[in-house]
């Protein structure tokens, strides 16, 4: 029986070494072995297209013309997005554009305002 840590993300309790690092082989995650980067995971940081720290209920401006998938509709340069939240993935905003609707954000694309 391993008497390693199992996965702080899916939980696995299949992990195992590899050099000084502890790999889980279901969802892929590696941490360090001595278990110091696991606040540093969960503490998330999240920056604008020019450095800035984002928070929930910040609010953005789009730096970008940004195609909507699924429309012709487009999100303008300049457009204010208020009150956004902070979620985990690929598009790290999650918001209400106005006139458009719900819909997430790459934080690439906004400048905090």
């Amino acid at each position: 029986m391993s008497t390693l840590a199992p996965c702080p993300k899916c939980r696995s309790e299949y992990t195992y070494h590899d050099g000084v690092q502890l790999v889980c082989p279901e969802c892929g995650h590696e941490w360090p072995a001595d278990g110091e980067a696991e606040a540093a995971d969960e503490q998330r940081v999240i920056k604008d297209s020019v450095g800035n720290l984002l928070q929930d209920g910040d609010t953005v401006t789009v730096i970008k013309d940004l195609k909507v998938k699924g429309s012709s509709l487009v999100v303008k340069v300049g457009t204010k997005v208020r009150n956004i939240r902070l979620v985990d993935g690929d598009h790290d905003i999650d918001c209400k554009v106005d006139g458009i609707g719900a819909m997430k954000l790459k934080s690439e694309f906004v400048r905090k305002a």
